[in-house]
């Protein structure tokens, strides 16, 4: 009887569970059923802080110029941010916990970007002032000749663009002095400046040093030396048609003199110890590169090699740097701190002036604002709602760049800074990229193609507007002799439609 009795008391158990269960799991459904789903903004709505930011970009670069990078942007960048964000949390329901998240991600994903930039203002100092910048100016300035003068500047841009890492460095330093020195010889402006511009942005393209191709390779989560040796593909031959380009130009024009050319190199030899014996310092930093040390480790020990040699060959620079009888303040002063050495030629005065560390916190500033904007518009489905706009035309691999370039431009004319253009290329594309298969290299190169080398051509970007002001020519006198940056865009979708080295997971 027992048995009968805890049996029966079983089943009623039982049953009261299942049916409990099944009560609770009705309840959820139709609570679930009650919520709201979560809207996406359109892609208008999701235009909208773009194009705010596009107002406020031309108002800040219309005001300050040149120093909007010195917090103007930044601020703009902010303005949009909160702009994002109250339209997500006012209309579509997002909550506050969703940005926060999302920008904190952005931030902690440009970290080890940021301590690159940091080792790389320490490393353009020591390697100005230790001369291995000018030994390399120093060599390389005196393989001009009136006839190959065109290509030579590229290639003088290039390289000292290479070494420092900065187009804006290189155009406002050698390049103006390659402008002069073309003017005597009879070239028009325009060509000068189209050449000092190709090659400058070469170097700015493809330098560890750089930047821009240090933002580009960690917004993308592509490793440094990977994304620079995948993007010689489309670069090199960029170049080479440049220079065909620039040979053909220079042997048709008639030529004179190459006197400022000695004056220039005498007043380096002046000023720096020129040997032969500081070229190691960048033979070392290529050793180290091509045996794929990282990043950081490979700059680190480079900065460390040239101050070494900044003791060793040039004492008295450091000595007048520190205003004082202590080397020790001088070779840390160069590592950290503006210095401005006096010359008795202008230009080198500019050319050798370096800002160290401190250089780039303005940089920094800017990429830590531009991930607060990035993380907004993701965490709101804004990025989402636009990529998904030009997802539509992605068909092929070609189809893919082609929408990659086409993007990046519109966001280089949009939001007029090409920091701005990198971050929001490769965080709209990543996931996409992600999902059918593609390596983040063709992200990331693809990226640089279309943002870097197209920003001096835009007049109302920072760079236009800087290089037009730098030169005193306009940017629609040297836009059509800029070739490289013509090219490279073209260049990407031409090597993606024919599918060389492009790897897709399946």
């Amino acid at each position: 009887m027992r048995y009968y009795l805890a049996f029966a008391l079983y089943i009623i158990y039982t049953k009261r569970v299942y049916f409990g269960n099944i009560k609770r799991q009705s309840e959820i459904k139709k609570q679930n059923s009650m919520k709201p789903e979560k809207k996406i903004p359109s892609p208008f709505v999701s235009l909208l802080p773009i194009f705010f930011l596009v107002g406020m970009l031309f108002a800040t670069i219309h005001t300050f110029g040149s120093d909007a990078l010195s917090g103007g942007s930044q601020v703009s960048l902010l303005t949009t941010t909160s702009l994002c964000i109250f339209i997500g949390m006012a209309f579509y329901h997002i909550p506050w916990k969703d940005y926060e998240q999302a920008i904190t991600n952005n931030i902690a994903g440009v970290a080890t970007a940021i301590i690159v930039l940091l080792i790389i203002g320490a490393l353009s100092g020591a390697w100005m002032i230790s001369g291995v910048v000018p030994t390399l100016i120093y060599y390389g300035i005196q393989i001009i000749h009136p006839d190959f003068f065109l290509t030579s500047t590229c290639v003088i841009c290039a390289l000292v663009s290479v070494m420092t890492g900065s187009s804006w460095t290189t155009i406002a330093t050698i390049g103006i002095a390659l402008l002069g020195i073309g003017k005597a010889q009879g070239f028009e402006e325009g060509w000068i400046a189209g050449a000092i511009i190709s090659g400058a942005y070469f170097g700015d393209k493809i330098s560890p040093l750089s930047d821009t191709t240090i933002l580009a390779s960690s917004v993308t989560d592509t490793p440094l030396f990977s994304h620079i040796r995948y993007m010689m593909i489309t670069t090199v031959p960029s170049l080479l048609i440049t220079l065909v380009i620039f040979t053909v130009m220079g042997l048709t024009c008639e030529t004179s003199s190459t006197e400022q050319i000695a004056e220039f190199t005498t007043a380096l030899s002046a000023k720096f110890n020129i040997t032969l014996w500081l070229l190691a310092v960048p033979v070392a930093t290529g050793i180290l590169i091509a045996r794929k040390v990282p990043a950081i480790i490979t700059l680190f020990l480079s900065t460390l090699l040239a101050g070494v040699f900044a003791l060793v060959f040039q004492p008295d620079l450091l000595l007048e740097i520190s205003g004082e009888e202590k080397i020790f303040k001088g070779i840390m002063t160069t590592f950290y701190a503006n210095t401005n050495l006096q010359t008795d030629n202008g230009m080198l005065t500019e050319l050798i002036a370096t800002r160290g560390m401190t250089g780039m916190m303005n940089t920094i500033w800017l990429i830590l604002c531009a991930m607060c904007f990035g993380g907004a518009m993701t965490a709101g489905g804004m990025l989402g709602s636009i990529t998904s706009f030009f997802v539509r035309f992605m068909k092929s691999t070609a189809s893919m760049v082609a929408s990659t370039v086409g993007s990046g431009l519109f966001l280089n004319l949009a939001t007029a800074d090409q920091y701005i253009s990198i971050i929001l290329t490769g965080k709209m594309f990543s996931e996409t990229y992600r999902a059918k298969g593609y390596e983040s290299r063709l992200l990331s190169r693809t990226t640089e193609d279309a943002v870097t080398v197209t920003s001096p051509l835009i007049p109302w970007n920072t760079c236009g507007m800087t290089q037009a002001t730098i030169l005193g020519v306009p940017t629609m006198t040297y836009l059509p002799y800029c070739f490289f940056n013509l090219i490279s865009p073209l260049m990407s979708i031409f090597i993606a439609a024919i599918g060389y080295k492009i790897v897709r997971k399946r």
